[in-house]
């Protein structure tokens, strides 16, 4: 009997993208650098040690991570912060749609009340720190 697609050893097949996002999940939620092993632990074992070893080289390659030896082993930490990452992958998406301006609003109207409040503050703060365009006579 053939196996469900889309799923592997019980659980959801993830795209590449979402193993990243859980392994750099793991990555800043630690108080230092992880040795493979701990990062494999961090983000569940269902995920296969060549599989979180791929995926630290692609972010080391990426620059995202940086990496030391220790012992026989290399111990990764990340050297980009969490929000500059999510900023481009939200600033990514909204490049993807053909109406930015209705992908925007999508995202809006997701938003939570306390969200809402933060978003306008910042762009308050956004607008008010530009420099004023003058006028051409």
């Amino acid at each position: 009997m053939a196996k469900p697609a889309g799923r592997v050893h019980g659980t959801e097949r993830r795209r590449f993208g979402e193993l990243e996002n859980a392994v750099l999940t793991a990555l800043w939620a630690a108080s230092g650098p992880l040795v493979p092993a701990e990062v494999q632990a961090a983000v569940g074992d269902e995920l296969a040690y060549t599989t979180v070893m791929t995926i630290l080289v692609s972010l080391h390659d990426k620059g995202i991570i940086e990496r030391s030896k220790v012992g026989r082993a290399y111990a990764y930490r990340p050297v980009v912060a969490e929000a500059d990452v999510v900023a481009e992958q939200v600033r990514r998406l909204l490049d993807q749609g053909q109406d930015r301006s209705a992908v925007l609003q999508g995202l809006v109207e997701g938003l939570a009340p306390g969200d809402e409040a933060v978003l306008r503050d910042l762009l308050g703060r956004a607008t008010s720190a530009r420099p004023r365009e003058r006028s051409r006579s």
